[in-house]
């Protein structure tokens, strides 16, 4: 099936095996899924996430807009992986290949000043980032438990993407089937945002993996925006489906990262 591209900025694009969006090791058919994308300012991308969170339908939703994430869990390395399930029941667990996790309320520029004008943050003011990486996996649970979950969907709002397809977000079951393989398409101009996201028939997502442009972040990195050779990426909001319980016949296969 043909992608459908609604308008300039935004598409809309139903997925099945043969199309550009289909899963790469999964046995065909495959599931259909629903991408929903977008690039510009905050009024386009609010548009788009009140669509995908209509799209999510009816069985309930999570967000996390790191916001609420306490002062003494601020600008600092170690952002408790499990935050998001024990202290803000919503059912999402990270991880990562790198050292710790980060929300930062200073655009990230107590990691490097140099980044001091380089990321904005949709819904103000902290971001989030991995440490030493640039990938965070999300690993979704019955909120509150340690109980594997399923969602119908999951999206995510990114900050400064200059290169289209180095930012991605992967889809997974819960025998560890790559389900779709979502690229980012790069922003406009400075400090803009895109959203991706992806909403299948049933739930049927065990985790999601993020990848946020094409290095970590540090305290010498520069952007491709400003003279550096790699394009840095970071994250603001999440959006997912409530997480439902797997079906008894699931073999769950744990994050690869």
């Amino acid at each position: 099936m043909k992608p459908t591209v609604y308008a300039p900025l935004l598409s809309l694009v139903v997925a099945a095996c043969n199309s550009l969006y289909s899963p790469t090791n999964s046995a065909p058919p495959g599931p259909s899924f629903a991408v929903i994308r977008v690039r510009g300012d905050s009024a386009p991308v609010a548009d788009t996430l009140n669509k995908f969170r209509a799209a999510l339908g009816g069985s309930g939703r999570r967000e996390i807009n790191w916001d609420g994430v306490p002062a003494a869990l601020t600008n600092v390395d170690t952002f408790p992986a499990t935050f998001f399930n024990v202290n803000s029941k919503r059912g999402a667990v990270f991880s990562t290949r790198g050292t710790g996790l980060r929300v930062d309320s200073t655009a990230f520029a107590s990691v490097n000043a140099g980044l001091a004008d380089q990321f904005k943050a949709f819904s103000p003011k902290k971001l989030f980032m991995a440490v030493g990486s640039n990938q965070v996996e999300v690993d979704f649970k019955l909120a509150g438990t340690t109980t594997n979950g399923l969602v119908k969907g999951f999206g995510v709002v990114f900050s400064d993407v200059d290169k289209a397809a180095a930012t991605r977000v992967e889809y997974f079951d819960a025998n560890g089937v790559e389900l779709a393989s979502i690229a980012s398409p790069a922003q406009l101009g400075t400090q803009g945002f895109t959203f991706v996201g992806a909403v299948f028939e049933s739930a049927i997502v065990a985790r999601v993996l993020i990848t946020s442009g094409e290095a970590a972040l540090d305290a010498t990195i520069t952007d491709v925006s400003a003279g550096g050779t790699q394009d840095l990426v970071v994250m603001d909001d999440f959006v997912y489906g409530e997480p439902q319980p797997l079906p008894q016949t699931s073999n769950y296969s744990a994050g690869r990262l």
